[in-house]
């Protein structure tokens, strides 16, 4: 799986999921938004009776939305907040949206507060005044890290402490919570208006038989998703009269509507997948609930492609590009990949320095801006990587073929070279569209072999085939002086303040015929990952830079905020409780305090891998936009990379956000910028939970093939009734459920002034001997 540049994504357990299924979840999410709900709401709305479909009479459940000019005066007056939803799939009665100043959450307590929005939803809620705030214990999720060194929390949630807010159902295990804070949390009131439906009212689940009604009830997995009610001439003509028979099957349902009398929504059957916790049944489902379009691409679009294969470069193309042919140009990729977006070259100078260049795929060549092609790419707006498969941003032909960088073969770039001291010093710059010829096609573990034995003298069959003008030993030379400067410049990046969370990535080896998983392993990030890193990255700064000179009101770049300021503290107060000594100032106070020794006994690096976890909690999502949108330059920062801009350049064949970029870089960009910069966030945030979605998919089948698996686990944090530990051995974060140990007598959870203590006291190993009593506490254990 190809990662360069863009963000990797976190991994938890799918089996707890699986196992949670069987049960109705509560009602609550989807939604559809008509104009005749969109009327101005009064108090005397609230608990209203509406007249049913049968004559009788209904207590309204949701209070109105206003209307839009109301929207668009409270909104201007600050009384009204727009952001996105975000609910807590551990307790769907838990939702906040992003205060404007980024530095808390805005806390909705309870479904009816929701107001029928949906995860993701872009909303409009009424925020209550401060004297009517709760104090809430704040629990945050913790998330894999990107390539770009930044972590991206999904979910963040809050336990009310006022009486009356207690949940009897545990909740759902597919999301890690540890740590916990006291603090007054500003509260809305409600959402009065739904601005931008960006969840897909799909969803995946069960259907339950009722008996004399006309409709079935529709059970999703997602528990933020409400229950929904499915007419019966939908369901399998055999539902009613065997009804068992379906009791295992997976179902997709679209929310149709949702109305302000009842708790349940109303739906259409829309799929038939298949058995529960089997892979491709599962698969579908995780795509379709996240609008993933996996459809064959249409005549229409394979039609704006060349049609006379195989293609070769018009010769007067030549005359608009530098032929850069005859240099030492190769790629170094995974060993499976096959759309090779980028290549490197680096040629020594007479005067000690080199010529270094990125040359990535030309691919705004064979895209016509508002063709069809053009069309769906930008639906699409990236590839979307799983363990088993690639949904392709691009056709095949194209990503395969036509723009990717195979060996040996005449390719459209856009390349950015620099003459570069061995130090990384940068003397000049060149961007432009070129020609290359790639000489040989690299996998990592070629890279890495040159780089682990620099005086060896690799034979020819140790490489994939290359070009005879290229001998082994340029190539040879070549990585190893890529990986010289690359090493300077990362050293320079984190000597400057740069920062990067490190954290577990979990793969899978699979069977050839069947995709089954036969086994998993943690990815090694290697020397030669850090080296294609690294000039990916300094590739898309230099263009960033580029770009915005020449296009200062309409550049697609790309940010990272700084991690919101209360949640910091807040974690400043915890990891100062447990006696670790972290700074978070900066991004670079930040990674030196994460780099430093963390004891010296066996556990150092399980204790630096959680508090690495930890450390992501505040981090926000690093997100594209257009430059012209935002007034203030301080804005634009990439936190995490430490830089004042950043964007995406490496990539086009698999993101949408980089073909733009080629063509402001080309000059012929049209206007829309910030609305195209939103949907490729709004892409790329259900592309990264797809992916991890299928990992926990394929862990949890692999799981289930091979047994239990004993491993190691370092507690993270803990709960009332439960406690969170990160498995060293592949990465993963569980959530460990009291009443469901084996030979625990007895457990209990009390407060030691903020902090948790969770006592269990374990069954003697022999009869006759005392109990084993044993204490957690957020800062040790006894």
């Amino acid at each position: 799986m190809k990662g360069k540049g863009g963000e990797e994504s976190s991994l938890s357990l799918y089996m707890d999921k699986l196992n949670s299924r069987g049960a109705l979840q509560e009602p609550e999410r989807r939604q559809g938004v008509s104009d005749k709900q969109r009327r101005a709401t009064t108090p005397s709305d609230k608990g209203k009776k509406t007249r049913g479909s049968q004559g009788g009479s209904k207590k309204q459940v949701f209070e109105a939305y206003m209307t839009t000019e109301d929207v668009s005066h409270g909104l201007k007056r600050g009384e009204l907040i727009q952001g996105s939803i975000r609910i807590n799939p551990k307790k769907y009665h838990e939702a906040f949206i992003a205060a404007p100043d980024g530095k808390r959450d805005i806390f909705l307590d309870g479904t009816a507060a929701r107001n029928r929005a949906l995860n993701g939803d872009v909303v409009v809620v009424q925020v209550l005044p401060q004297e009517q705030w709760k104090v809430m214990v704040v629990r945050v999720q913790v998330v894999k890290s990107d390539s770009e060194g930044v972590s991206e929390p999904e979910t963040q949630s809050g336990k009310s402490q006022t009486p009356g807010n207690k949940t009897k159902r545990p909740p759902s295990p597919d999301v890690i919570v540890e740590a916990e804070t006291e603090a007054e949390e500003q509260l809305a009131k409600r959402v009065v208006y739904i601005v931008e439906q960006k969840h897909s009212r799909a969803a995946t689940g069960f259907l339950k038989f009722l008996p004399d009604k006309p409709f079935a009830m529709f059970s999703p997995v997602d528990h933020r998703v409400p229950r929904v009610n499915v007419p019966l001439p939908d369901c399998p003509h055999d539902f009613c009269s065997r009804p068992g028979d379906y009791a295992n099957i997976l179902f997709i349902v679209r929310i149709t509507s949702w109305p302000d009398d009842s708790n349940f929504a109303e739906g259409r059957l829309a799929k038939t997948l298949g058995q529960a916790g089997e892979i491709e049944p599962e698969t579908e489902g995780i795509l379709i609930e996240y609008d993933v379009d996996f459809s064959e691409f249409s005549v229409e679009v394979l039609g704006c492609l060349p049609q006379k294969l195989p293609w070769t470069i018009p010769p007067e193309e030549f005359g608009n590009r530098r032929d850069l042919r005859k240099e030492c140009i190769f790629t170094i990729d995974p060993a499976t990949a096959r759309d090779l977006d980028d290549a490197l070259s680096c040629k020594p100078l007479p005067d000690g320095n080199f010529e270094l260049g990125v040359h990535i795929a030309d691919v705004s060549y064979f895209m016509e801006e508002g063709n069809a092609l053009d069309f769906i790419a930008s639906r699409r707006a990236t590839s979307v990587y799983m363990v088993q498969k690639v949904i392709p941003m691009l056709p095949r032909l194209l990503c395969e073929e036509l723009c990717s960088l195979n060996p040996l073969t005449d390719r459209l770039t856009f390349s950015v070279i620099w003459k570069i001291t061995p130090e990384g010093k940068i003397l000049s710059e060149w961007f432009g569209r070129s020609v290359i010829r790639s000489c040989v096609k690299l996998s990592y573990d070629h890279a890495q072999s040159m780089i682990e034995a620099p005086d060896k003298l690799f034979q020819p069959n140790e490489l994939p085939p290359f070009a005879a003008e290229h001998p082994v030993d340029e190539i040879h030379q070549a990585v190893l002086n890529l990986h010289s400067i690359a090493k300077s410049l990362r050293a320079q990046r984190f000597q400057g303040g740069a920062l990067r969370l490190d954290q577990l990535k979990l793969s899978f080896t699979l069977d050839r015929e069947t995709s089954m998983p036969q086994g998993c392993y943690v990815y090694q990030y290697r020397d030669s990952n850090k080296l294609v890193e690294e000039f990916m990255l300094l590739a898309n700064m230099a263009t960033a830079h580029q770009i915005y000179r020449s296009f200062p009101n309409k550049a697609l770049l790309r940010r990272h905020p700084p991690p919101q300021t209360k949640m910091v503290d807040d974690l400043q107060e915890f990891c100062d409780q447990m006696g670790l000594n972290i700074d978070f100032s900066t991004a670079g106070t930040l990674h030196r305090s994460l780099n430093e020794t963390l004891g010296d006994d066996e556990y150092t690096s399980a204790r630096k891998e959680v508090l690495t976890h930890m450390c992501s909690r505040p981090m926000q999502m690093a997100m594209y936009f257009s430059t012209g949108v935002l007034q203030e330059e301080l804005l634009f920062r990439h936190y995490a990379l430490n830089v004042p801009f950043y964007t995406h350049f490496t990539s086009p064949i698999r993101r949408y956000a980089d073909v733009i970029v080629h063509r402001l870089l080309a000059a012929s960009l049209g206007e829309e910028v910030q609305k195209q910069a939103s949907h490729c966030n709004d892409k790329k945030t259900a592309s990264k939970r797809v992916q991890e979605l299928s990992s926990e998919l394929f862990f949890s089948v692999f799981v289930k093939e091979s047994g239990p698996l004993d491993s190691e686990a370092m507690v993270m944090g803990i709960l009332d009734q439960a406690f969170d530990v990160l498995v060293l051995r592949y990465g993963v974060q569980k959530r460990i459920y009291c009443k469901g140990l084996h030979g625990l007598e007895t457990f209990h959870f009390h407060k030691v002034g903020k902090r948790g203590e969770l006592t269990l006291v374990w069954a003697a190993e022999e009869p006759g001997k005392p109990s084993i009593r044993q204490v957690r506490t957020r800062d040790r254990a006894k």
